[in-house]
């Protein structure tokens, strides 16, 4: 079997094809997996290196907007897994272009290519930020979309362009959307690792308005093990909300970091609201729960898991950190 990840030296993506290669997924034992990856500033060869060496491995580089690149790399794969994506919600409302260039028509284009070359089995990886914000409740795979970001809106387009595609071409694509991921390999910009990094460094971190926002939080590795169920078992046009089980505040979620780093409140810094933030997310996993699914990774062990290795690997995040310095 041959597997084509898109986005696949991004975070989740890198942590599905370790996990993969690595022997994972024993109904894909043994297959081979071209990473696809445009290598923006969240696309690091870094999260591939233990997997570098493996002879079911190969790299290319490559933007899920390129067609003619897309024809010439799909053919003789079995299935597509697309985690390419502009995902940072502050850059998006600085400058949705990026997200609305890649989330959506570089879906469109993905797709396409996927028809064309007679690709098997796609799997579009989506957010619970396509449905908007919930009060109370949760929100089911039916749910009317109502996205109130740049980013959640052009992602939001991808789903409707690959629920289209295969209704209207047949093409076996199924769409996963998952709550918020965490886990090794984040890019820190992202809150959990941008807490822990600013704090390891002695600097401050930002906490949003009255902190009072709601999450839902999901390990990555419970997260790939969703995507890999909907791969084997999912249906065309059909989608599967991928949910972790741990709500938390914001204001509750710095607590324990703020724990965890042996820091206190003094660090952190109160600062305006987002733009159209949403206050509350919460996802009906039902669904992929009645095929198998449920989290394995309690959110006590995974954060601790997560503050460990960020400890233990500066050498990784730092350099990234330089980068969003400012200049």
């Amino acid at each position: 079997m041959r597997v084509l990840v898109t986005g696949g030296a991004g975070f989740i993506g890198s942590h599905y094809v370790r996990t993969l290669l690595g022997g994972g997924y024993p109904a894909v034992a043994g297959a081979e997996v071209t990473v696809y990856d445009k290598l923006t500033y969240a696309g690091n060869l870094a999260n591939l290196a233990s997997v570098a060496d493996h002879p079911g491995y190969r790299f290319l580089h490559g933007d899920i907007g390129d067609a003619e690149l897309l024809a010439a790399t799909l053919p003789g794969h079995d299935a597509v897994l697309n985690f390419a994506a502009e995902t940072h919600v502050d850059r998006s409302i600085v400058g949705a272009a990026e997200f609305v260039l890649t989330n959506a028509l570089g879906v469109q284009v993905l797709l396409d290519a996927c028809l064309r070359a007679g690709i098997p089995r796609v799997v579009q990886v989506s957010t619970d930020e396509v449905y908007g914000t919930i009060p109370v409740g949760s929100w089911t795979e039916s749910h009317v979309l109502e996205p109130n970001s740049p980013y959640a809106a052009a992602k939001a387009g991808g789903d409707l362009i690959a629920r289209a595609y295969a209704v209207t071409h047949g093409l076996n694509v199924s769409i996963t959307r998952c709550t918020n991921n965490y886990g090794p390999y984040q890019y820190p910009e992202k809150v959990i690792p941008l807490f822990i990094t600013n704090l390891i460094e002695g600097r401050q971190v930002p906490l949003y308005g009255d902190g009072g926002n709601i999450r839902d939080w999901l390990h990555v590795d419970d997260h790939c093990r969703g995507i890999q169920l909907v791969l084997e078992r999912g249906a065309p046009a059909e989608i599967y909300n991928i949910g972790g089980g741990r709500e938390l505040r914001n204001r509750e979620l710095t607590a324990l970091l703020l724990s965890a780093c042996d820091a206190g409140w003094d660090r952190v810094d109160h600062v305006p609201d987002r733009l159209g933030h949403d206050r509350r997310y919460s996802l009906d996993d039902g669904k992929l729960q009645a095929m198998g699914y449920a989290p394995r990774v309690s959110f006590a062990d995974g954060l601790a898991e997560t503050v460990r290795w960020y400890r233990e690997h500066e050498a990784w995040w730092r350099p990234l950190n330089a980068l969003d310095a400012p200049k």
